[in-house]
């Protein structure tokens, strides 16, 4: 795996066309952060209209990572992708000519779909590389495209400060946060041209039934009832927290029908998956032992995907102006240091699907990094203004080591649960990852950093202990490659299938 990783033929080229699409999908995701309180004192917004803002920006990746789920494993990565690169266009300009607190919300829920990106790379680096090496391959996948939230705080702020003789400010904002937004859509047009959804000679698997995931047992159904709940509970909470009076985005009757909205979107979601499951729920269809799989393991995956994405989403949102407040630092400087938080994913989310891979245990890998990400946000919750700055950047990267090692280890388990909806569990795992950065983000907005820290902590240690007694290890998670799956054709030079 390694040894042709800094290759440009093969599979590999698959690898870095695709880690860099999620790369800039992250970077126009997260644009909104390090100018965050310079938009804000050029807006004229309050503090709890910035943290909502912040909220907005993770909201409707939730369901828009459900629904890509979908679409991908109908329609395959490379129109996937290609269509969500190129609509990244609109949500960036959309904030770099907002002018107000409204605009600025729909821009950032708007935004947030871009962010569902990560699904789609999942599943094409899924279709090119094979067991034994998939915690590697997606771990350098999420770990490099990671990698753009951090471009994004320190590299946009300088491009702001590098144009602002256009506009006479002291930074230039707006034209930073446009321009990465045009250079991510020209990139989807030039995505589509250069990549293929399988190997030659290999067959893209669909799901049989689309609308719903399906699932092999009636356990497996009403948990994922449940799961699928817990994802409008959170998209219910953003709602609550719009009609607060220090936001007043939108009033309280408005708040009741937007519940009334999502009570219905529950229902009809609901229904979906028992016309899909149907057959299963009675007794009509049995399926064999190689077909089943038990949602429990997507759940737990789901688990610690929150503690982990989900986290580091709330830590990425609030970092820059935390090191501002806490070390009294300007603006350019805090934002520079806070961009050693998701710096790390270079490294640290390869290693911790290497990890998965070489240690022989995908579950165990998942559990003691989980447990090391709980002690670690219980250290961050210690930091305050007499600490030395450089022992408090040494503690965020000792604590953003282990948080995106724990996302590449998560999706070093996800796409072998079953392969054919690797798509919608790579959905599911995703959005997850955003309703955790939406309650953790909403425990900011409502508490102190302090707060938040130890709560993100608490979670991590409770998410650590249900993967220790409950996880289990997928079925050929170290297997060489299965029976459509041969070194011959995973290596094989991506030829464009004719339209």
């Amino acid at each position: 795996m390694l040894k042709g990783l800094f290759s440009f033929k093969n599979r590999y080229r698959i690898l870095h066309l695709t880690w860099f699409a999620f790369f800039l999908t992250f970077v126009c995701w997260f644009n909104f952060a390090p100018f965050a309180t310079t938009i804000g004192k050029e807006l004229g917004l309050s503090d709890p209209q910035i943290k909502t803002l912040g909220i907005c920006n993770v909201a409707l990746t939730i369901p828009a990572r459900i629904i890509i789920g979908m679409l991908l494993d109908r329609f395959g990565p490379r129109i996937t992708y290609s269509a969500l690169l190129i609509y990244a266009v609109v949500p960036c300009v959309m904030t770099a000519t907002a002018h107000d607190f409204n605009q600025l919300v729909w821009s950032r829920l708007l935004m947030g779909i871009v962010g569902s990106g990560f699904v789609v790379g999942i599943r094409m680096v899924a279709e090119w590389f094979p067991p034994k090496e998939i915690g590697s391959a997606q771990g350098i996948y999420g770990g490099w495209g990671n990698f753009g939230a951090a471009a994004a705080e320190f590299g946009l702020p300088s491009l702001a400060v590098g144009t602002a003789f256009l506009s006479g400010n002291s930074t230039n904002w707006r034209l930073a946060i446009a321009l990465i937004g045009i250079v991510t859509a020209l990139y989807g047009v030039l995505y589509y041209g250069n990549v293929q959804d399988t190997p030659t000679g290999k067959i893209y698997k669909k799901p049989k039934k689309n609308g719903a995931l399906e699932v092999t047992s009636v356990k497996s159904f009403l948990a994922l009832c449940v799961s699928n709940l817990g994802l409008i509970l959170a998209l219910a909470l953003l709602t609550w927290r719009l009609a607060q009076p220090k936001i007043h985005f939108i009033n309280q009757p408005q708040m009741y029908m937007v519940w009334l909205l999502l009570a219905l979107l529950y229902i009809v979601q609901t229904y979906k998956a028992v016309l899909v499951n149907r057959e299963m729920l009675i007794g009509k269809k049995i399926y064999s032992p190689s077909e089943r799989y038990q949602f429990r393991q997507v759940a737990l995956l789901n688990f610690a995907y929150v503690i982990s994405f989900g986290s580091e989403l709330a830590v990425v949102s609030m970092l820059p102006a935390f090191f501002e407040k806490t070390f009294s630092l300007n603006h350019v400087t805090a934002a520079l240091i806070a961009s050693s938080y998701p710096l790390l994913n270079v490294i640290s989310r390869p290693s911790g699907g290497y990890i998965s891979d070489r240690l022989g245990s995908r579950k165990w890998t998942l559990t003691v990094v989980s447990t090391v990400i709980g002690f670690g946000y219980l250290m961050m919750s210690q930091i305050h203004s007499n600490w030395p700055l450089v022992a408090a950047i040494a503690t965020c990267m000792f604590c953003a080591y282990f948080v995106q090692a724990g996302c590449g280890a998560t999706f070093g388990m996800a796409p072998l649960i079953k392969k054919e909806i690797t798509g919608q569990i790579a959905g599911s795992v995703g959005a997850y990852g955003n309703f955790g950065g939406v309650v953790f983000l909403t425990v900011f907005s409502l508490t102190n950093p302090v707060m938040l820290f130890n709560t993100m902590g608490i979670t991590a240690l409770i998410c650590a202990s249900l993967c220790a007694f409950f996880l289990k290890e997928p079925k050929g998670s170290f297997a060489a490659g299965d029976e459509e799956f041969s070194e011959t054709v995973a290596q094989s030079s991506p030829v464009l299938v004719e339209e």
